[in-house]
């Protein structure tokens, strides 16, 4: 277990290095394509920065609105709340504000830029088709979340997949309203550079990888809070069986949305589990392994 647990830190940090890189090869052909160089590049870079930042400090606020979750009042849900002090305790985490969502699929998520500043919340209908048991796994992966700092490093990559796509669209309006002219060293007199169209290509398929980054990402650290989570409760089948329930209950989590999908213990978002001719493509930008997968791991341990 503690193995498993070093290799999916160690191929996390590698993706997240692989990003930043990534991020910057295309900061660079942008610049070299519209002609600005690279302080244009710098420029768009600390843009990009300042939205993450304010993204990052203001993360688990936009995340509660978005799904419209509201304090879990501790008497009417006094076994939510004595569960999460429970796993806090032994787990040496304070505890989180607990939020519930009035949706009728079950689902949970947690949220925060710390430990310290972190929340979790649960839909209605994981409170009322779960047992005490296998909501303690469900609680247990999300405080693992919050324990790993999974947070910081979904949120760092949601930010980068911004960046990149805030920066391919500032660079393809540049170009449209100089109508692609502005001179670039190693121009040929005709106008066929294939660097230049090395750039072109990159600016096409740049969100679109890193969009395929950021999902392989967010499954990586959902597979580490799975097994974190049996080291917390030291009773891997509580989250087995949460998850089979998971995997037979067909409701779509509503008060879910693209921007908000890799932070739910199962995707929350209709269409998953495409099985056709281009299901493997599909598959490239799930945020979440495939519940059987998870369910067949955690049989192992």
């Amino acid at each position: 277990m503690f193995e498993l647990i070093r290799a999916n830190r160690r191929r996390s940090i590698l993706l997240v290095a692989g990003f930043v890189a990534f991020l910057a090869l295309v900061g660079a052909a942008i610049g070299a394509l519209t002609g600005y160089g690279l302080w244009g590049t710098i420029i768009a870079l600390v843009i990009s920065g300042g939205i993450a930042f304010a993204s990052y400090w203001k993360a688990d606020a936009i995340a509660l609105a978005v799904s419209r979750a509201h304090p879990a009042d501790p008497e009417q849900y006094q076994r939510l709340h004595n569960l999460v002090e429970g796993l806090c305790i032994a787990s040496g985490l304070p505890k989180p504000r607990i939020y519930v969502v009035d949706d009728p699929a079950p689902n949970a998520f947690a949220t925060g830029r710390n430990p310290r500043h972190a929340a979790v919340a649960v839909t209605t209908g994981l409170l009322e088709k779960l047992n005490r048991v296998e909501l303690e796994g469900v609680l247990a992966h999300e405080l693992s979340h919050i324990r790993n700092y999974d947070i910081l490093v979904s949120t760092l990559a949601v930010t980068l997949v911004g960046a990149v796509a805030l920066l391919t669209d500032t660079a393809i309006r540049l170009m449209w309203w100089n109508g692609g002219r502005v001179p670039r060293d190693g121009d040929r007199a005709d106008g066929n550079n294939p660097l230049a169209y090395l750039g072109f290509a990159l600016l096409i398929f740049a969100p679109i990888l890193a969009k395929a980054m950021q999902a392989t990402i967010s499954r990586q650290r959902e597979t580490l809070a799975d097994v974190s989570a049996c080291q917390m409760t030291r009773y891997p089948p509580g989250l087995i069986a949460a998850l089979e329930k998971l995997r037979d209950d067909t409701t779509v989590t509503h008060s879910a949305s693209t921007a908000t999908a890799h932070m739910w213990i199962e995707q929350p978002m209709a269409g998953v589990g495409d099985k056709g001719k281009l299901g493997g493509i599909h598959r490239m930008f799930d945020t979440h392994p495939p519940l059987e997968e998870r369910i067949a791991l955690l049989r192992e341990l």
